[in-house]
């Protein structure tokens, strides 16, 4: 292991908040003179399929943390996704059912291996404890937090001053959330700024059960692609996510605010300290093109996770279509019969998976930014001919591209 001076640097890197630091460091002592790994976790509800660059953030410190020399668990709140993190809320999130929680969950750490060192990770699920609850065990946990308390949390306090419902589900999230620190003896949690108020109640409850009380180490939370203020959330459309192809990762990094570059460097690229402080340093000083950085932070991005060397030809493709207006090289086609029925172009666009719903065409289409053969399209209702054989390219957007061939 590292001194315990140099592990501090390497963990406080980044991260939002280590409280309490100094027991932080004499964990590190302790571990240190024992060779003893930490016990480090950080917990994901698997509420959506994919993982993305917010979630990256966590698994990057964790990785970090394993190459530390310490004990990782990636635990999935299999549990707790059934019952939807109350964080932020302003009402209650939908339940999601066993079969979808479970698909997710597998999804996730198929994904997670992207970052995390797969011999050096412990996968739990919180079901593992939780499941097996009976409603004593239940009573038992209540019994050691009290509603003040929960009510000094943030969302909690603005919902109930504002009358909004507030269910007792809602109350045990973070209570469970609090117990997977007992079940698993956690030396450390790590989570986004969002969290603090759960990883403080892991800390209670551990020395409510004789145990030696956590750390919690907080990291920011990464803002949208969009630019308007929310974190990134696959339901609000702004990700990047870690599974997507080459060239809708690139694309999307072009697509980042000039003023949220600084933040996505620091958090989403992999670059040496001495490159990344420096490239700050010239992008609060003006002496660098944001473009430049955009593209160097695209190109890391497709080579961390499509794989070395990804990155430039993903540059060169976006720059055939984006810079010289070229067509990509690729692209999904679909094939209809001549003299067919005239096909409605949402419906179309739906279909080949360029948009989630025919009413999101529609509305693309009004916006302008749907276009065939580079001519754009003005009618919400829009219909393709089959009369004659031929082709068509559509475009949505600026990256989504289908062909049409009819024969």
């Amino acid at each position: 292991m590292l001194p315990v001076n140099e592990q501090l640097r390497i963990i406080q890197r980044g991260a939002e908040e280590v409280l309490p630091l100094e027991d932080l460091e004499r964990k590190l002592h302790r571990s240190v003179a024992e060779s003893r790994p930490l016990v480090i976790k950080q917990g994901f509800d698997p509420t959506s399929p994919d993982l993305h660059l917010g979630h990256a953030v966590g698994l990057r410190k964790l990785r970090e943390f394993q190459d530390l020399g310490h004990r990782v668990v990636f635990l999935v709140g299999d549990f707790t996704a059934m019952i939807g993190d109350p964080s932020g809320r302003s009402e209650m999130r939908p339940a999601l059912g066993r079969e979808e929680v479970e698909a997710n969950a597998r999804t996730y750490c198929d994904q997670a291996v992207k970052i995390l060192d797969t011999g050096r990770v412990e996968l739990r699920y919180n079901s593992e404890w939780s499941s097996p609850m009976v409603f004593a065990d239940v009573l038992k946990l209540t019994s050691h937090y009290t509603v003040a308390r929960m009510l000094e949390r943030d969302d909690f306090a603005k919902r109930y001053r504002e009358g909004r419902p507030i269910s007792i589900m809602e109350f045990l999230y973070p209570l469970i959330q609090g117990y997977d620190s007992v079940a698993l003896g956690a030396d450390l949690e790590v989570g986004g700024t969002d969290q603090k108020f759960n990883l403080l109640v892991g800390r209670h409850f551990q020395q409510a059960y004789g145990q030696e009380p956590q750390v919690i180490l907080t990291l920011p939370l990464l803002a949208g692609i969009t630019g308007d203020g929310e974190k990134m959330s696959k339901s609000l459309g702004n990700t990047i996510g870690i599974m997507e192809p080459a060239g809708e990762i690139f694309g999307k990094a072009m697509s980042i605010p000039d003023e949220l570059l600084p933040t996505y460097l620091r958090l989403a690229a992999d670059l040496p300290e001495e490159d990344l402080a420096a490239d700050l340093a010239d992008l609060a000083a003006g002496a660098v093109n944001p473009v430049l950085l955009k593209r160097k932070l695209a190109r890391n991005l497709v080579d961390t996770y499509c794989g070395a060397g990804e990155g430039e030809e993903a540059e060169a493709a976006f720059d055939r279509v984006h810079v010289q207006r070229d067509l990509p090289d690729e692209m999904p086609e679909g094939r209809f019969a001549r003299g067919a029925e005239p096909v409605w172009l949402p419906r179309l666009l739906q279909d080949a998976g360029l948009v989630s719903s025919a009413s999101e065409a529609r509305r693309l289409i009004q916006q302008g930014a749907v276009s065939i053969d580079g001519e754009r399209v003005e009618n919400v209702d829009h219909e393709l001919l089959l009369d004659a054989a031929g082709q068509w390219v559509i475009k949505v957007g600026k990256r989504r591209f289908y062909k049409v061939i009819v024969e």
